[in-house]
């Protein structure tokens, strides 16, 4: 495996583990101008990988949920960076469900270039890139290539978010040959396609790119897409470090890359 994907699967691992130190202890809820739920393992974590990252990449910048804002003017000279979630899915930790993930990608001229999502719960992580494969492993198991699976004949298997359902969604897939329809939390969408247990995961509602862009990468090295939905249709390969930080509309699929 890729050196660096081996590098932020162990920096992800050491924040899942930050993650779980706080949860055995204890931890009050706080809130976002947003709304959005803040713990003491986000900051554990973000703190962590912030440190991995300085040691591992030095000078590489890192764009991080619990970082500071930067401007796009500043972004936009940044050839690669790092994209981090420290702790996505954090609706999913505060009510104790195990689908919560840490996520950090590195990002290389607008595109993931590759990715790590771990899983403290469960002890699992998924790492991969773009031309690089992708790969899974267990609680102290070893690395394990997986794949996407040809669609189904008999219907797809459909993945939506278990925290933000979405009438778009729903109208989206009205004319689909949907077979079975799965909710899960957090970037772990983008690995249960990656790994072959569904085909699509298609988002409607809001998203940023530390939500997506390690998850992007792990399924793409699986070989599959994550492409922006216009009108409803598949235009191109979802970009990264873009002016606003919020994703389009967006098909994470089975499906490779060079096919629509």
């Amino acid at each position: 495996m890729n050196p660096a994907l081996g590098a932020l699967a162990a920096m992800a691992e050491a924040a899942g583990a930050a993650i779980l130190a706080v949860r055995s202890a204890g931890f009050s809820v706080d809130y976002k101008a947003d709304a959005s739920p803040l713990t003491r393992a986000d900051l554990a974590a973000h703190e962590s990988i912030l440190g991995g990252l300085a040691r591992q990449f030095p000078g590489v910048p890192v764009l991080s949920e619990e970082g500071a804002a930067i401007p796009y003017a500043e972004r936009a000279r940044w050839q690669r960076l790092f994209i981090v979630d420290p702790l996505d899915g954090t609706k999913e930790f505060v009510k104790e469900l195990g689908e919560f993930c840490v996520c950090i990608a590195l990002a290389e001229d607008g595109y993931p270039l590759l990715g790590a999502v771990h899983v403290p719960v469960w002890g699992k992580t998924y790492a991969g890139g773009l031309g690089l494969g992708a790969f899974r492993r267990g609680p102290g198991g070893p690395w394990q290539a997986i794949a996407v699976r040809q669609p189904d004949e008999a219907g797809l298997t459909v993945l939506a978010s278990r925290s933000h359902p979405s009438p778009d969604t729903e109208a989206w897939l009205a004319d689909k040959n949907v077979r079975e329809r799965i909710t899960a939390g957090s970037a772990l969408k983008f690995c249960l396609v990656a790994e072959g247990r569904a085909d699509l995961y298609p988002r409607f509602n809001l998203t940023r790119e530390w939500d997506t862009a390690a998850g992007q990468a792990v399924l793409e090295g699986a070989g599959g897409s994550v492409l922006v939905l216009a009108d409803g249709l598949p235009r191109g390969r979802m970009p990264v470090n873009k002016p606003a930080l919020e994703n389009p509309p967006f098909l994470a699929s089975a499906a490779p890359l060079g096919r629509r």
